[in-house]
């Protein structure tokens, strides 16, 4: 691919993250264009790629085709990878990037060895209170990071039946072990305890439904974080984090829709948001952003394969130590 010219992108897998980010490519990325779409149920024609297909083995074989972005569902995402890496596309893909550590080695393994740019879907990185929280800590404002705090309620309206096991772990409070990381720069993970349960749907507990949970993470450097998440709020899609250290702390996340508050006969009230996308939308066009970028300048990615396995690490402990109720250590 000449540098010069837009990066052509693939969409593998069409569902509500696909559409977003396939929009995001052939609406607000000057520099990418959507070649192909592929999905096994035909969803995405809308977005009116060059090519639809219903086999992600024919992106693989595109000539046109320079990057993926995976949006697959997660137990597929790993074989993705690496068959994309193998066919010499750079890859993006939504968290979790694998299901075990020994596939997050085999996708890692498989970008390395193609040369090709890997980035994972941590979206929280790019939006602008948790990169500005980041900055203060890389400035030394915050001082040593002494405890973290980072949780996700999700607004609701889920079908029991249709979530996996761990699901709280590996594809909701796995962006929360990347917070704690991300705001605890350069320390590593060395113990969990996690305490889980269905209290949203408790007749599916007994089916092995998980949906709210709270894990204590113990880091190397000594700083201790506590990340917690819930399927269900009344009130929007809440999405905070707060970082506290020897110099100062930093609180971010903010769900109101507007900064406006209205004041009226039944009290003060304020518009909150409902959605990941509404929360966070100029962030997911902001990775994406960075990884196309990535692609053009042959850059290293913002977000790595070892950032994905390394909260992927935490997310297996914390399934772990909710099963057995004893505190677990990280697997390196």
């Amino acid at each position: 691919m000449e540098r010069s010219s837009a990066v052509g992108v693939a969409l593998i897998g069409a569902g509500r993250m696909g559409l977003f980010h396939g929009e995001t490519v052939s609406r607000r990325l000057p520099d990418a264009r959507l070649v192909a779409v592929a999905d096994p149920l035909g969803g995405g024609k809308e977005l009116e790629p060059d090519r639809f297909y219903t086999d992600a083995a024919q992106v693989c074989d595109d000539p046109q085709v320079d990057a993926v972005v995976i949006a697959a569902p997660a137990r597929l995402h790993t074989d993705l990878v690496v068959a994309a890496a193998r066919a010499g596309k750079h890859v993006f893909c939504e968290k979790p990037m694998a299901l075990s550590l020994a596939d997050a080695d085999r996708a890692i393994a498989a970008a390395r060895d193609a040369g090709v740019v890997l980035q994972v879907g941590f979206q929280r990185r790019f939006a602008p209170d948790w990169a500005a929280a980041r900055a203060l800590l890389d400035a030394g404002q915050v001082g040593t990071p002494r405890l973290l705090r980072s949780l996700t309620r999700d607004p609701g309206g889920f079908d029991p039946a249709r979530v996996p096991p761990d699901t709280i772990f590996f594809e909701t409070l796995i962006h929360d072990f990347d917070v704690l990381r991300f705001l605890n720069p350069g320390a590593t993970a060395v113990e969990v305890y996690a305490s889980a349960d269905a209290l949203v749907e408790p007749g599916w507990r007994d089916r092995g439904l998980r949906d709210t949970a709270a894990v204590m993470v113990c880091f190397d450097n000594g700083a201790v974080g506590f990340a917690e998440a819930c399927f269900a709020t009344s009130y929007g899609h809440d999405v905070r984090a707060e970082v506290f250290g020897s110099a100062g702390a930093a609180t971010v996340g903010d769900a109101r829709r507007t900064a406006m508050t209205y004041s009226g006969p039944a009290g003060r009230t304020v518009a909150t948001m409902h959605s990941d996308q509404e929360l966070f939308g100029g962030a997911y066009v902001a990775e994406l952003a960075a990884f196309t970028a990535a692609v053009r300048t042959g850059t290293p990615a913002p977000v790595t394969g070892e950032d994905a396995r390394a909260a992927l690490a935490i997310a297996l402990a914390a399934a772990e130590s909710a099963s057995t109720g004893r505190p677990v250590r990280v697997t390196a």
